[in-house]
């Protein structure tokens, strides 16, 4: 039996995540129905791999910043036609938008001017800048779904439809691999202390940090024991993110061979295992600090962007924080280095007291398992369901009439 056509479209690695995840969940409960729904969109591998037919590939947008969007306009404005047009062609059901709000409030606009329902997931920062553009949520959004607590009354405050289901990696469990595991399989050695360099998930933001991270990388090589061998006691872990396309994995690659030469550093697939394992991190600010946070990882938020961007968002970012950690935990609960101050000598002043056991990295692990719970998903509001993504699923078939006893709530 035929299913209804959903149009799914991410653009950055985090969201590629809950898109595969949504994907999964939405196909599950359709094929307990009976029905078989297809999906198609933007999205990554994962998506793809999930049941997704990709229109655009998310790899392909991956860009950030005002001079980054605009040096690449003609590249976005292409597969933002092809998205296009591919809505026109096949209308589908129901539309839902996961983040990368360059794209899709105008893709929104599209959806909405032919009455496809649409269902924002994972709310663009507009509490912090560019409030103006609560007005096209307003007007071309059904339904907003937000992962953070305090998202929601400032979308209720606007008159906006509005749900806080929870943050999907605080659903996930944490990683089942060994220490002895993930260091054979990234070649570690699982007797030193590991510490993780998260410089990003997009190719300028890599470029802009990375090379900084490495700097304190090597400053902590030399003092850690053992400074006669360079690293002998300290090695980094650098994850790739899976949206990045080989030509950008090259690229990472060539920036450890030039600031990190000489030093223990090690390129892996799994952040979250990185987290999980190392002793601490550098977090570039966005959404691998959340990861870290809920993994329980002690870490310092570093981050850099152009001079002009940077100069417009000191002027309109009204937040008192960057770091989304210490915005939902009310204050700073871990180091933040932006701009000038993502130095690496600040990295080491900031990281090494979080290395050994200690006042400090016990009162921070304590901050962070503070902030688990308040991102857990309000399972109790609704049923005993199984957390952000098994909502939004709902909430999308909801929408196309549909709905499902909650005993056969699909498990991730």
């Amino acid at each position: 039996m035929s299913g209804p056509t959903i149009f799914i479209s991410a653009g950055e690695a985090s969201g590629e995540l809950y898109g595969a995840l949504l994907v999964k969940v939405l196909g599950r409960r359709l094929a307990l129905a009976g029905q078989s729904g297809r999906f198609f969109g933007m999205g990554g591998q994962r998506m793809a791999d999930a049941g997704l037919e990709r229109v655009v590939r998310s790899e392909d947008m991956a860009v950030m910043g005002i001079t980054e969007v605009v040096r690449h306009l003609p590249r976005v404005y292409r597969a933002f036609r092809r998205l296009k047009q591919s809505i026109r062609e096949r209308r589908p059901d129901v539309a839902v938008l996961i983040d990368f709000p360059d794209i899709h409030f105008r893709l929104a606009r599209e959806l909405h001017h032919l009455g496809i329902p649409v269902i924002f997931f994972v709310s663009p920062q507009l509490w912090a800048w560019k409030k103006n553009r609560i007005r096209l949520v307003q007007k071309y959004v059904d339904r907003m779904l937000v992962i953070f607590p305090f998202e929601e009354p400032f979308y209720r405050e606007h008159g906006v439809a509005v749900e806080f289901v929870g943050h999907p990696l605080a659903d996930l469990p944490l990683p089942s691999i060994t220490r002895e595991q993930f260091a054979a399989d990234s070649g570690l050695d699982p007797v030193h202390t590991w510490i993780g360099l998260l410089p990003g998930s997009r190719p300028r933001e890599i470029r802009d940090n990375l090379p900084e991270m490495l700097a304190s990388a090597r400053i902590l090589a030399l003092r850690s024991p053992g400074r006669e061998e360079l690293g002998k006691q300290v090695e980094f872990i650098v994850p790739l993110a899976p949206t990045l396309n080989q030509a950008q994995r090259k690229m990472v690659h060539s920036l450890v061979e030039e600031f990190g030469a000489g030093l223990p550093v090690q390129l892996v697939e799994d952040a979250r295992a990185a987290l999980l394992h190392a002793r601490a991190s550098v977090v570039a600010s966005g959404t691998a600090t959340v990861e870290a946070a809920l993994i329980g990882n002690p870490f310092v938020v570093v981050y850099r962007v152009s001079p002009i961007t940077y100069a417009i968002a000191k002027r309109v970012v009204t937040v008192p924080h960057v770091a989304m950690v210490n915005l939902i935990a009310g204050g700073r609960v871990v180091p933040e280095l932006i701009q000038s101050e993502f130095k690496a000598a600040n990295i080491v002043r900031q990281i090494e007291p979080l290395l050994p056991d200690g006042a400090l990295r016990q009162s921070m692990m304590k901050e962070l398992k503070r902030i688990r719970g308040l991102l857990g998903s309000r399972t109790e509001v609704h049923g005993g369901e199984n957390g952000a993504i098994d909502r939004v699923a709902a909430i999308t078939l909801e929408r196309l009439g549909m709905s499902f006893p909650l005993k056969e709530s699909v498990q991730l």
